[in-house]
């Protein structure tokens, strides 16, 4: 089962970034979680272009969306919202499908619990444009628990997405 992990934010140290890293040590086996680390190159999102085949950088997203089975997003909150980066990259994706129905983990790294919370919903309400079933939802604190909790978020997403791929098969 692959499962494409998005990373909110653009900054090279992000705490989300470190979330994620956890969160691929933490697969359980036939699990891989495959790193996207293509939302500084994407271009702004112009529904002229939404089907452009020359726009080789939607194409991939679209692509590695496409042969996961889930999607795991850690983001920070901006602006009690999630990043821009992060909007045009799902605004790329909700015209052609590769985002409907999928089974979507959210969380955000941050120093205190009732922190992120805002642009995770944020997060979700966009999520539901395209009827993403969402796992989590909740930010994990950086501390003591970070590890467990990021794993067990980890296991969660993998035992939704390994159930919507036997409802499938039926």
């Amino acid at each position: 089962m692959k499962i494409l992990a998005i990373c909110g934010s653009l900054q090279q140290k992000s705490s989300n970034l470190s979330l994620l890293e956890h969160a691929i040590a933490a697969a359980p086996p036939g699990v891989e979680i495959q790193l996207y680390d293509g939302l500084r190159h994407l271009p702004q999102f112009n529904p002229d272009l939404e089907r452009d085949a020359e726009l080789p950088l939607v194409r991939d997203l679209r692509r590695a969306l496409s042969s996961s089975a889930a999607v795991l997003i850690a983001s920070p909150e901006y602006g009690h919202s999630l990043p821009g980066a992060l909007k045009n990259a799902i605004d790329w994706l909700i015209g052609t499908g590769e985002l409907e129905r999928k089974i979507v983990a959210i969380t955000a790294a941050v120093p205190a619990v009732e922190r992120g919370q805002r642009g995770l919903k944020a997060l979700a309400d966009t999520l539901g444009a395209v009827s993403a079933q969402i796992v989590g939802g909740v930010p994990i604190a950086r501390g003591p628990n970070f590890e467990r909790e990021i794993g067990e978020l980890v296991q969660a997403l993998v035992a939704e997405a390994r159930g919507a791929l036997e409802r499938g098969a039926d």
